[in-house]
């Protein structure tokens, strides 16, 4: 045999852990993690998986560092850091989405969807929240009006216009609404209602609602202009196209599919929102499709006042799952739409 045949291994290249070790280091260490937790009397399963991922960790380390080296063994300690905070984000919102859905499902159905409470009392079955979807409709659809052409036209400023002090204090003041409490707008806009004698009505709702979403689409246009390259605004500004015109015809379309994406989010983040509705909607049982006039209905409302008044009922704790189902399903579907704008509207990468 020629000695040309003879293959050697690279000196650069050391020994490897090989493919599976990652899967029957996790499967040791929750075998490890059951066995310490039954050894010390733990009974709580969160317990068990903590320790189960510690001595993950830690072995990845001391295996990795054994057989590849003490630097390769950083590499895969900081990969297994992410992977269990991953882990660990992601077992809270599947547990949250499982048990809304296993006691969401009881009575969610269409008759659920097309009827109110009306005349029904909590303690009973029956009923449906028609008239809270309808309200919650009415309220986010009339705050996305509001808030979303301010926030778009505000974030165009501090982005293509903004310069010295003004733009400046315009900035601070979005950072601190974007913090602001839920319900400090309500009380803002009850001031006013009791200021005018007004009663409560589904638009003080929306008004409520528009202050929260502002700062988020705000922030997340501005984001998305910057990343407008400056080439097409100069070469759009050399053919002598006013600027607006520039803004308006290469600026927003370029940057469209991102800017519908943050609008998209903060509709889902007011979506949920709870104690403005109750401050200034005031809620109703029956179905008023008028938001300018009596009180109304919000999903968010309807939730809270049914598993408030379950005690003993179980008819008004299932309607609150239902609800809340209702609501998960709404805020999903935004996503997934604002996804697919954003993909629709994404500037083609291909020759």
């Amino acid at each position: 045999m020629s000695t040309a045949a003879v293959k050697h291994p690279s000196s650069l290249q050391g020994a490897t852990l090989p493919k599976w070790s990652p899967y029957a280091i996790v499967g040791g260490s929750i075998v490890l993690g059951v066995v310490i937790g039954l050894v010390g009397g733990l009974d709580s399963k969160i317990q068990w998986g903590l320790i189960a991922a510690l001595l993950y960790i830690v072995g990845t380390f001391a295996i990795a560092a054994r057989v590849e080296g003490r630097r390769q063994a950083k590499d895969r300690i900081a990969t297994s850091l992410v992977w269990v905070a991953f882990i660990i984000a992601v077992i809270p919102l599947v547990s949250l989405i499982w048990v809304t859905i296993s006691r969401g499902v009881k009575v969610l159905d269409f008759y659920f969807l097309s009827h109110s409470m009306g005349v029904v009392a909590d303690s009973e079955a029956g009923g449906g929240a028609y008239a809270a979807i309808i309200g919650s409709l009415e309220q986010v659809g009339l705050a996305t009006v509001i808030g979303a052409p301010i926030g778009i036209l505000t974030a165009v400023y501090l982005v293509e216009y903004g310069r010295g002090r003004l733009a400046k204090a315009v900035t601070f003041f979005v950072d601190v609404m974007t913090g602001i409490p839920s319900i400090v707008a309500g009380l803002f806009i009850l001031s006013l209602m009791l200021i005018f004698d007004m009663q409560p009505f589904g638009f003080a709702g929306s008004l409520a609602l528009a202050i929260l979403m502002m700062p988020v689409v705000v922030r997340s246009t501005e984001e998305m202009l910057k990343l407008v390259p400056n080439e097409l605004r100069e070469a759009s500004l050399a053919l002598g196209v006013p600027k607006w015109r520039t803004i308006l015809k290469v600026v927003l379309p370029t940057s469209i599919g991102g800017i519908t994406t943050g609008v998209m989010l903060a509709i889902a983040r007011i979506a949920g929102e709870t104690a403005p509705v109750l401050l200034l909607v005031f809620g109703n049982p029956f179905i008023n499709n008028n938001p300018f006039e009596g009180a109304q209905s919000s999903l968010p409302l309807f939730i809270y006042q049914q598993y408030a008044n379950s005690a003993g009922a179980n008819a008004a704790y299932d309607r609150a799952w239902a609800a809340s189902l209702t609501l998960i399903a709404f805020v999903m579907i935004l996503n997934l739409v604002a996804r697919g704008i954003a993909r629709w509207k994404a500037p083609k990468t291909g020759r």
